[in-house]
């Protein structure tokens, strides 16, 4: 199998400082490490990113930060711009773009919700329309905006009314829907698979990248997961995929975001804390997720070679 054009695309994690504000000078560092480790790509201020506990402000900065990062070319940059509020959403998708991002993607509305795969088209149309040089792209998340329309429509019905269209983020679970993502016209738009531990999945239903949170610190893994699949290799493929479960199984156990963030600093980047309603891990959790990780021998995985980091 060729996967010589499959992208593995991080979401970075929004560096604070510990009194909750935003550490800008940690991203020079983030950005550093994904280029070092392999990835090609970042998707700012989604999930990971905690982007719906930015301000537009913080949201604009990051993004600006972000753009201007040495190594910028070895380096996609999506910026998610999804917001409750539609006009700030049309603000941060023009902003995205008049500062250098590549694409730009938003999750549906999660307060009030649309109730169509009409009504999530009326509201991305604006938005979409705010910046339509950029490929726009629907971050279909429904663990977290509890909108599960079906995508398959959505991409049938926003063809035609959003020209920038170009594909999806689609981070849930149902691969027949996925499936039906991946040939729809022939194959035309770009979906990316956003379930970490399952991306051999996704390598072999034909998406065209993959976009995670576990690509900041275990790209290498993966990516050596990609290279088993070419090879045809699917036992050691499969072997690492598990090592993939049982690493985001023991993250699950406490709250994700900050876990994941632990273990960045467990590597050497402290992107700081998470922001309230999420809590940090304790001290002894911590030490717990380190103890574990190190008896699967993840760190040993995910070692980048000292010529690449130079």
């Amino acid at each position: 199998m060729n996967l010589s054009s499959f992208r593995l695309i991080a979401a970075p994690h929004t560096p604070m400082h510990d009194d909750g504000s935003l550490h800008g000078s940690i991203v020079k560092h983030q950005a550093r490490h994904l280029i070092a480790s392999g990835v090609g790509g970042a998707f700012i201020a989604g999930t990971t990113g905690e982007g719906q506990s930015l301000t537009v402000a913080e949201r604009q900065l990051l993004t600006e930060l972000w753009v201007n990062v040495e190594g910028r070319s070895k380096l996609e940059i999506f910026v998610h711009v999804g917001h409750n509020c539609q006009r700030d959403a049309c603000h941060l998708a023009a902003h995205a773009v008049s500062v250098g991002a590549d694409a730009i993607a938003m999750h549906a509305p999660s307060c009030f919700k649309p109730q169509s795969v009409e009504d999530l088209v009326d509201f991305c149309v604006p938005i979409a329309a705010a910046a339509p040089k950029a490929p726009f792209y629907l971050y279909d998340i429904p663990s977290m905006t509890g909108v599960a329309l079906p995508t398959s429509q959505f991409l049938a019905k926003g063809r035609g009314r959003i020209p920038n269209l170009a594909g999806v983020k689609y981070s849930r679970l149902d691969i027949i829907e996925l499936q039906e993502c991946i040939q729809f016209a022939d194959g035309f738009y770009d979906i990316l698979w956003g379930c970490d531990e399952a991306l051999l999945a996704g390598i072999a239903l034909g998406t065209r990248g993959a976009v995670g949170s576990t690509y900041n610190f275990a790209a290498p893994l993966y990516l050596r997961i990609i290279e088993a699949v070419e090879a045809d290799d699917w036992g050691t493929a499969r072997s690492l995929q598990a090592l993939s479960v049982q690493m985001v199984r023991f993250m699950q156990r406490y709250c994700a975001p900050a876990a994941i963030k632990s273990v960045m600093k467990m590597i050497g980047i402290d992107c700081g804390p998470v922001r309230p309603p999420l809590k940090e891990l304790t001290n002894a959790q911590k030490v717990e997720l380190q103890s574990d990780l190190t008896r699967i021998g993840f760190f040993k995985h995910i070692e980048i070679a000292d010529d690449k980091v130079a």
